[in-house]
């Protein structure tokens, strides 16, 4: 079984789907060595076969999941399709709601030959909706679609790999909606609307709940009512997971329902039951209240993963098998990625998985009771510790604040929230609602008291841990573990005295933010979508050109891109940031990169907008776009910014990236229009122009706009590589069609972050390279047949 589970998670190594009809055939000779009775290596042989089956296994399943797709002629097209809402409908940005919608049968036909094989599972907003409710049961919309597409930088949130891990092979919006009364509602379409009717029978009777968001989350995994005041609340002390429906949850059911089940089993009368069956009662209480909570919390990926853990622990524990407890760990590992084989790409699998084998680790083969008190110390501090590396490798912090929070958190909803939930609202269906006033009070004062201690854990100054490589980080967390499960005084103090050290010298350090230095130069063009961001790196100091689009409770590249992807390459301090001008697309998230990263100088081309944009940080020091040339490490830069234009794109501050010893340069130009192209060109002291002998790499202006790269611009400038920072498939058609065909007739190669994804340059001692994201992507984003795959210039 482990060795399954090991092949399962080989998939998702590699950057080339596996022929799954070439394993399996590895597994057959493999089995014909195997039956022929070779002694020698027989155990290696076994291991190989079960590896050959997991990956095998999880194969088969990708590749069938990456079979449905949309051709290209079939986006943005309108499609009619019939099925039914999957999900619980969530309210969205600009008046929508979300939802996945599960695909019976599509009114257009598909033409299987050319690969198009309709999609069983999408993702829609339906925009303007307001208070209308998508209806329960069969329905048919009319929909636009296009292919699963997200942004693609070396870190970060990658919308295409949750849309396939969710199974979800489609997105788009709705057009129109009718209802379907003749059809058939099949087994999945009604437990959906059962879900649903469920979701709208607890909002009917607790929506006046100050707490409402909270209790829905808690009680049946309806987390849409969370705001993102909420999310920053949850997510600073690293508290999320109370409101997913998970292993905590689940957990208190089967210890309610056994211990339910076992003591109404035991008011028999002696002797009419053995406590073999006594065993077996318990277990299948065990199991049917576990499996009846997890439809009711929707079946949700970790809710299916709690549910196969928790019966695979019942059995051992309540059939009292006598085996090492990683016997069972393993069985569940396993069964999950049978059920399951796309586990491996969810954060959730590593983090539930890794918390289960620190608590396996740490209590399993002790002699005697650690007591409550000192057990819940004891697991706080191993999971705390233990899951710090698993975290570092995902690119997250390990909040220290955490340890306070979740050791008075975890125990308040296991014994206090979670029993007053499933009492309380109990006594309000039995009663037909008439204490649901008096309910509602004390489900407010229960989550008031959680409420206000993630309140006040967020409100506390964050304490960095001390910074460390992955490899230090893992050391650390190996003598820390060691340290709690060997019990010898000796060894744990000398362990106390290292972990204390260690963590004083990094929380008494108060030097100022130092970046990790890089051996060349580099570049990085960021995939923000419609926007643009652009990071330069030479040595230890580093410019950012802009930093992508921001949509109001929606989407943020700097929260999404930028702070993950600085993080992870060990920037923590920006020499330069250039704000070329005030659009949206271009300077979205400054208050929160500026309080997240220092910022020496601010240059703009729209300064009176940043410092607007800015107002909460008053310190902040903010300039026009400068005049007199500047060095970074080994690039020059010169500035530029046009003399008539007072705002808007045509502000924009061009900067102009030089590199003397290979002789390239790259040009960064904002959204600038025609009307300054013409104004550069006809200024005499940008020499370096027109007429450059080395090698030129410009960002096309505004983002490929007809409105700009006028042919006379593109003439003079000539580069070599031409740019083009756009959104797939975005409303405003960049790169225009014309446009291209400019660069293409001055021989410019051109590259498009939408299909490339970020673009990395690394200027090397002996020459310039780009590499491509989709260069080094996993299967599922850059495969044959998908959307980066097909994706080309107008």
């Amino acid at each position: 079984m482990f060795a399954f589970s090991c092949g399962v998670i080989l998939l998702y190594r590699f950057s080339v789907l596996p022929p799954y009809p070439w394993l399996f055939l590895s597994l057959f000779v493999l089995l014909t060595i195997f039956i022929a009775k070779v002694t020698r290596f027989r155990v290696v042989f076994l291991w190989l076969i079960w590896l050959s089956v997991g990956l095998g296994w999880a194969a088969w399943h990708a590749d069938t999941r990456l079979q449905q797709r949309l051709l290209p002629l079939e986006e943005g097209v309108p499609l009619t399709v019939s099925g039914y809402v999957c999900d619980l409908p969530q309210p969205g940005t600009f008046n929508s709601i979300r939802f996945n919608f599960c695909v019976d049968s599509w009114a257009e036909t598909f033409d299987s030959v050319k690969g198009g094989v309709p999609p069983d599972k999408i993702r829609l907003a339906w925009y303007g909706a307001g208070e209308k409710v998508l209806p329960s049961g069969p329905i048919a919309l009319q929909v636009v679609l296009k292919r699963p597409h997200g942004n693609l930088n070396d870190a970060g949130f990658r919308y295409e790999d949750w849309l396939f891990r969710q199974g979800v092979r489609a997105t788009g919006s709705v057009r129109n909606v009718v209802e379907l009364p003749g059809s058939v509602c099949g087994l999945f379409c009604s437990y959906h609307a059962w879900h649903r009717e469920m979701a709208s029978v607890v909002e009917g009777y607790f929506s006046g709940a100050e707490h409402y968001p909270l209790l829905a989350s808690l009680l049946i995994g309806n987390r849409g009512h969370l705001s993102a005041s909420h999310w920053q609340t949850l997510k600073a002390p690293g508290t999320i997971h109370l409101v997913a429906i998970s292993g905590l949850h689940l957990g208190l059911v089967a210890l309610a329902a056994g211990l339910a089940s076992r003591r109404l089993l035991l008011l028999l009368p002696a002797g009419l039951i053995s406590g073999k069956v006594i065993r077996n009662g318990v277990f299948g209480s065990v199991v049917l209240a576990c499996l009846f909570y997890a439809l009711l919390a929707g079946m949700t990926v970790p809710t299916r993963r709690a549910l196969v853990m928790v019966i695979v622990g019942g059995w051992f524990l309540l059939k009292a098998r006598e085996a090492s407890s990683w016997r069972p760990f393993v069985i569940a590992m396993a069964c999950v990625l049978l059920f399951d084989p796309f586990a491996p790409l969810d954060q959730g699998f590593w983090l539930s998985f890794s918390a289960v084998a620190l608590l396996v680790w740490v209590f399993s083969g002790r002699l005697g009771n650690t007591g409550w008190l000192a057990g819940l110390m004891l697991a706080q501090c191993a999971v705390f510790v233990g899951l710090w590396p698993v975290l570092q490798a995902f690119g997250q912090a390990q909040p220290l604040a955490g340890v306070a929070a979740n050791l008075v958190a975890i125990p308040w909803v296991s014994f206090v929230v979670m029993p007053v939930l499933f009492v309380g609202t109990l006594l309000v269906f039995v009663t037909g609602g008439s204490l649901t006033a008096h309910v509602i009070d004390v489900f407010d004062a229960v989550l008031g008291v959680l409420w206000y201690l993630l309140q006040a854990v967020e409100a506390v100054p964050v304490v960095s841990l001390p910074g460390a490589s992955q490899a230090a980080v893992i050391a650390m967390t190996l003598v820390v573990l060691l340290m709690l499960r060997f019990p010898a005084r000796s060894f744990q103090a000398l362990s106390a005295i290292v972990v204390v050290g260690w963590l004083g010298v990094g929380w008494l350090s108060h030097e100022s933010p130092v970046n990790v230095a890089v051996d060349v130069p580099e570049v990085r063009i960021w995939d923000v979508g419609q926007g643009l961001s652009v990071l330069v790196r030479s040595g230890s100091e580093v410019l950012l050109y802009d930093t992508g689009p921001e949509v109001k409770g929606a989407y943020s590249a700097v929260e999404s891109v930028l702070l993950p992807n600085l993080r992870a390459l060990g920037v923590r301090r920006i020499e330069h940031l250039v704000v070329s001008h005030g659009d949206s697309d271009h300077s979205g998230g400054l208050s929160v990169l500026l309080e997240d990263l220092s910022i020496g100088m601010i240059s703009s081309g729209e300064p009176e907008v940043v410092r607007q944009k800015l107002a909460r940080h008053p310190e902040a020091l903010i300039q026009g776009c400068p005049r007199l040339p500047q060095m970074l490490g080994e690039f020059e830069l010169s500035f530029w910014r046009s003399g008539s234009a007072v705002s808007g794109n045509d502000a924009s501050c061009v900067l102009r990236l030089f590199h003397r010893q290979l002789n390239v340069d790259l040009l960064l130009t904002g959204d600038i229009s025609r009307r300054v192209e013409t104004e550069m060109l006809a200024d005499r002291d940008l020499d370096w122009l027109s007429a450059f002998p080395g090698q030129r790499i410009v960002i096309a202006p505004h983002h490929g706009s007809k409105t700009s790269s006028s042919m006379k611009w593109v003439s003079a400038v000539e580069p070599n590589w031409v740019i083009y920072t756009a959104g797939y498939r975005h409303r405003y058609g960049h790169p225009h069609s014309t446009v291209v065909e400019r660069y293409q007739d001055v021989g410019a190669v051109p590259v498009n972050t939408a299909c490339s994804g970020q673009l990395f340059l690394s200027f090397g001692p002996d020459n310039l390279k780009i590499t491509q994201a989709t260069q080094q992507a996993p299967f599922w984003i850059a495969g044959p047949g998908l959307a980066r795959d097909q994706c080309k210039i107008p």
